[in-house]
């Protein structure tokens, strides 16, 4: 009986000491019952956005498999900051891809070198996600999306406000009828000016150059108002537009415009009315959707209000249910659980995005409406 006792106790304390050692190895190497992290790979280190990935790499909620960016002065910095290692670093994509494989490459370069960037990993079968607007011009978009399609890869566009929980709430409401009809979307985006609130110098050298970015505040916020009611309007495109540019600091951005209104037209008769600016006295990303049973306000991204007829506002309680982030995003695409189709990041959007900046672009400069 005592020789039974022990065995029985040994074997509980073997099946613990087991328990033990496996939640030891599921917080040291990040396993989480076959959902591991996310493999990537970065093409260009002078968007400012690319923090947000690498304050996640040092959360140890993103697997960063390679680096390409060719200025040894950011890279340094960069791997001071975040704890990089050298054996990251490439000095350009093709380099880095002739040594990993990545599950998708983010891209956090200059705006007109995206087009390279779907040339180098669209042959390989490796998708993209970019950060926005997808190209500087129609000529580049439609590089991308042929390369995209002949090798069935994808190639996305990475947007803040589609993170937003009010936006995608607004969204679901709008489908379902909720707003009736829609007569006019407004969206309002921008700031003080990217110099203003502290861009660095690496991102603003290409941010104000019209040759590498497209443009000033009419690209880097326009796009937003833009993809949001393709969107609203399930992937229609205007019939027409109608942009008036201005440079309120001509001093600051000499070579770009800091302030635009666009006016969109649908064939239906609604309107959506974008106003991009760097010269707003704060910082502001909201949508305005009318339609004939109220008003619905987008405040940020975790506000949304409704405004009846005849009665004041209230807030809507939004659901919980949406990805995090573009991380989060990306792995339900790569795992198949979610199609990209006519959603924010979809090239099918982006594409028309495109083609309403450049005919907004077009339209300012030749003070007249374009019609697409």
């Amino acid at each position: 009986m005592a020789t039974f006792v022990w065995q029985s106790n040994h074997a509980n304390m073997m099946r613990l000491l087991f328990k033990a050692t496996l939640v030891i190895l599921l917080l040291t190497q990040k396993i989480s019952f076959g959902q591991e992290m996310l493999k990537v790979a970065i093409a260009g280190l002078s968007h400012d956005h690319v923090h947000l990935l690498l304050n996640l790499y040092e959360q140890k909620k993103v697997d960063i498999v390679g680096i390409a960016e060719s200025d040894p002065q950011l890279v340094q910095r960069m791997q001071t900051r975040y704890h990089i290692p050298d054996h990251l670093i490439f000095e350009n994509l093709s380099h880095l891809l002739e040594r990993v494989k990545p599950a998708v490459v983010l891209a956090y370069n200059p705006t007109d070198e995206h087009v390279q960037v779907a040339e180098l990993c669209m042959p390989l079968k490796i998708p993209v996600m970019a950060e926005k607007p997808l190209a500087i011009n129609k000529k580049q978009a439609k590089r991308i999306a042929e390369l995209a399609n002949e090798h069935h890869t994808l190639f996305l566009t990475n947007y803040e406000t589609t993170w937003y929980k009010s936006n995608q709430h607004l969204k679901r409401l709008v489908d379902e009828k909720a707003t009736g009809t829609i007569t006019k979307m407004m969206v309002k985006d921008g700031h003080q000016g990217p110099r203003e609130i502290g861009c660095s110098e690496d991102f603003l050298r290409w941010l104000t150059d019209p040759a590498k970015n497209g443009g000033g505040a009419l690209m880097d916020f326009g796009c937003y108002g833009a993809n949001l009611m393709t969107w609203l309007k399930k992937g229609e495109r205007p019939k027409a537009v109608t942009a008036i540019t201005k440079q309120l600091k001509p001093d600051i951005y000499s070579k770009v415009e800091d302030d635009a209104t666009i006016v969109l037209e649908y064939q239906d008769g609604s309107t959506g009315v974008i106003q991009a600016s760097w010269s707003w006295p704060y910082s502001v990303k909201d949508l305005q959707v009318f339609g004939a049973e109220g008003q619905w306000h987008a405040v940020d991204d975790t506000t949304l209000l409704k405004y009846p007829a005849h009665q004041k506002p209230s807030k809507i309680q939004l659901p919980d249910n949406y990805y995090e982030n573009h991380l989060a995003y990306l792995q339900a695409i790569l795992n198949g659980k979610l199609q990209s189709d006519d959603d924010l990041s979809s090239l099918s959007n982006n594409l028309i995005v495109v083609e309403i900046l450049e005919a907004a672009k077009k339209s300012a400069a030749e003070g007249k409406r374009i019609l697409l």
